[in-house]
């Protein structure tokens, strides 16, 4: 049987990817085998240095664990064995750094190599930030991947939406398997009624009803050493990311902390930190069971400072050890985290004070992986450091952005009150500068900002401000946080990019384009972009598909023509997925990427409302929209009742921007007419909605409203849709907060004749 250990070594065997009956296009023969030896890497990799394969990956995230809270750094009131036996026999870093101080931008950088001046994801969802990962986001799944490692996330993935089949799914950033919480808020629920495996929700009836019957940490733990069961023989990249030990403070057992006068709650932390280190113990176990330890490299480390959440008091644990500071802080106690490296005969064993930001995960497993990563990214690789060596990069100096709603007392007492204003922070060697803004505006003139500046070298903790004696200091690093932000971050393109059309009409032609990017810093050879479309469907290639180099920064562009047979299944999506291949000095890497394009719903016969109608897509849809298969199909009532102004209408569509819903008109309709804007009931939650709605005929604009706002009411809609094919509903937010952005399109209706 061949396996990932197969490929990595040179072969050009199939990855394995999962696929429906399809048919093959432009098949092409496979890239040469690599001309290094089996199994090599790129020369000078630490890699190539261990004369070995390359290790498998267990990336192991904790959810608000602080500094201070395990033994092997100074924790005395909670017990952590595991752990600190890890530290004992592995690298233990005293200047690790998440990249925000708290969890979805920490995340996205992790996952992306990006600091919160460059990520997608700079603030929490609840915060009114970008809550999701784009097709612009490479992870190091997908750096992993392409070099024939089986990929798994377990845990809290953390971004949204809650749907399948979108681009922030783990699905689609390289994760072929996933079980645990998708979005944020989900992940706050230790014993929820349902998790995620891969596309779909799975129940947990012994949870129904609020009951308290099964824990999701335990869940999660048998799910990750089912992946190392069944993978044992072959590379493997595990992310293991248990909520662990973010609030709520639930427990199963706290007797172990009992009888001390604690709390509830700070029993409750206490054995959840207890729990997250026994839970790593048991993951080493199996892969000593599996006599994996030579072969794997093992990171444990925490997306932010400790928490004060649900009645816990981290001051009780010490938990952010000599440290300023908590989660929500820009101040050390928000951002260092403990970092531990294990791998026996990999990783050496002793401390290390290199600042290292959790950014350079994605470069150091590229490296240690013989991978090809992307060059754009901000991070560093540590490999050469795991492995012994003095000569790993360091960082110029490490940057923090904050924008932050929420407030917890600690952390505001921490920050003078100031928890709410926007925030950074930058790290230049010894030297650390936080600045505030008093104005929710990052282009706020400098001198409009409040500076700090501390010398970690003699005041760890940050209690003496020293920018009045530094000026000229301070004024340096204010410039350096000025230049690690961009407004938008555009992204060298990395790997395979699929380009389908919004439509595919049975019988009629359409193109579909692929384009595999060498985004790294080396050239590739022998490239091939291939496609796999639905069985029965006709594809010809239009353009070469191959390329024999690729120097770095280059790119291979293939197009062909597909025509659907005449009897597609109507409102059905259909699935493509291309692959782009080619040979690196480490051997054959491959990149997939799918995609769906819908065959359409049966065009309206007459007068309809849209809610009436089947769409062919609905993103953010609430109301009738999610009902996925009635489709709110009644003559009136159907839906959440939409009112405007006092003024409630029976038919229409909930939206929450961005949003986007497209409709099949077929060319037989001649008018849409519409209400569309903040509904009552949205502003009744908050006046700080403001959305922009667009209408768009066969891809061209037909309408775009003011400013949409509770106060301003809705806007009429009156458009001429003659001849369009597909209608689609867009909203987008206008203020750059989409916490209170519903929309509504009331009496949303198209006239056929």
């Amino acid at each position: 049987m061949s396996s990932r250990r197969t490929f990595l070594a040179g072969s050009t065997g199939v990855l394995g990817l999962a696929a429906a009956p399809a048919a093959h296009a432009t098949a092409a023969p496979d890239p040469a085998p690599a001309p290094a030896p089996a199994g090599s890497a790129p020369a000078g990799s630490a890699a190539a240095a261990s004369g070995s394969r390359p290790p498998n990956f267990v990336v192991v995230l904790a959810d608000d664990l602080g500094y201070g809270e395990l033994g092997a750094y100074g924790q005395k009131a909670i017990t952590t064995p595991r752990l600190d036996r890890l530290a004992a026999e592995g690298l233990r870093f005293t200047d690790a750094y998440s990249t925000a101080a708290v969890c979805a931008p920490s995340r996205c950088s992790l996952l992306t190599g990006l600091h919160t001046g460059h990520a997608t994801v700079r603030a929490n969802p609840s915060s009114g930030g970008q809550g999701s990962l784009t097709a612009g986001d490479t992870t190091f799944a997908q750096v992993l991947r392409a070099r024939g490692y089986r990929t798994a996330v377990v845990g809290k993935w953390g971004f949204g939406p809650e749907t399948a089949g979108q681009e922030s799914h783990p699905a689609a950033r390289g994760f072929e398997e996933f079980y645990g919480y998708l979005t944020h808020s989900h992940a706050h629920e230790y014993y929820p009624q349902y998790l995620w495996r891969n596309d779909a929700k799975e129940p947990i009836p012994a949870n129904a009803g609020g009951t308290k019957a099964v824990f999701a940490p335990d869940l999660l733990e048998r799910r990750a050493l089912e992946f190392i069961d069944a993978h044992a023989d072959e590379p493997f990249l595990l992310l293991l990311t248990p909520n662990l030990p973010h609030a709520p403070s639930d427990a199963p057992d706290t007797s172990a902390y009992a009888g001390r006068g604690w709390t509830v709650a700070n029993q409750g932390h206490a054995a959840q930190v207890s729990l997250f280190d026994a839970l790593v113990g048991r993951v080493v176990d199996r892969l000593r069971a599996h006599g994996l330890e030579q072969d794997t490299v093992v990171l444990v480390t925490s997306d932010n400072g400790p928490h004060e959440e649900g009645g816990v008091n981290p001051d009780l644990f010490d938990a952010n050890g000599p440290l300023r500071g908590y989660k929500r802080n820009l101040y050390e106690g928000g951002v260092r985290v403990p970092l531990i490296a294990w791998g026996p005969g990999r990783v050496r064993q002793g401390t290390s004070d290199r600042p290292t930001p959790l950014t350079d995960v994605l470069p150091t497993l590229a490296e240690l992986g013989g991978a090809p990563a992307p060059t754009d990214v901000d991070g560093l690789s540590a490999a050469p450091l795991l492995a012994g060596g003095t000569d790993a990069a360091r960082h110029g100096h490490l940057y923090w952005f904050r924008d932050e709603w929420g407030v917890t007392s600690r952390a505001n007492a921490q920050d003078a009150k100031r928890a709410t204003w926007l925030a950074e922070a930058l790290r230049r060697d010894n030297w650390k500068a936080v600045r505030f803004a008093p104005e929710r505006d990052r282009a706020l003139p400098d001198d409009k900002w409040q500076v700090e500046l501390y010398d970690l070298a003699t005041d760890l903790g940050e209690t003496r401000n020293v920018a009045d004696k530094h000026p000229s200091k301070a004024a340096e690093l204010v410039a350096l946080m000025r230049a690690s932000w961009q407004d938008a971050y555009p992204r060298r393109p990395f790997g395979t990019r699929l380009a389908l059309p919004g439509l595919a009409v049975p019988g009629e032609a359409f193109t579909v384009t692929a384009t595999l990017d060498n985004g790294s810093a080396r050239p590739w050879t022998s490239a091939v972009l291939t496609l796999d479309a639905p069985a029965g469907w006709a594809v010809s290639a239009t353009t070469a598909t191959t390329a024999d180099r690729l120097a770095a920064g280059a790119r291979l562009t293939a197009s062909w023509q597909v025509t659907p047979p005449a009897g597609a299944t109507p409102a059905t999506a259909w699935a493509f997925t291309a692959e782009g291949s080619a040979l690196t000095s480490a051997g054959p890497v491959r990149y997939p990427a799918s995609g769906t394009v819908p065959t359409p719903p049966p065009a309206p016969t007459r007068d309809s409302y849209l809610s009436d109608l089947d769409w062919i897509s609905a993103t953010n849809g609430w109301g009738p929209v999610e009902r996925d298969t009635s489709n709110g199909k009644s003559a009136a009532g159907d839906g959440t009742p939409i009112a405007f102004g006092g003024t409630t209408y029976a038919k229409g569509l909930g939206v929450h921007a961005p949003s986007e819903i497209a409709y099949h008109l077929g060319a037989v309709a001649v008018r849409f007419t519409s209400l569309v804007g903040i509904d009552d009931f949205s502003a009744k939650q908050s006046a700080a909605g403001a959305t922009r709605a667009r209408v768009y005929g066969d891809g061209r604009l037909l309408l775009t409203t003011p400013t949409l706002t509770a106060a301003t009411g809705p806007v009429p809609v009156d458009l001429d849709v003659r001849g369009v094919r597909v209608l689609r509903l867009v909203v987008e937010d206008a203020n750059a907060r989409t916490s209170f952005d519903h929309t509504s399109w009331a009496l949303a209706r198209v006239t056929v004749s």
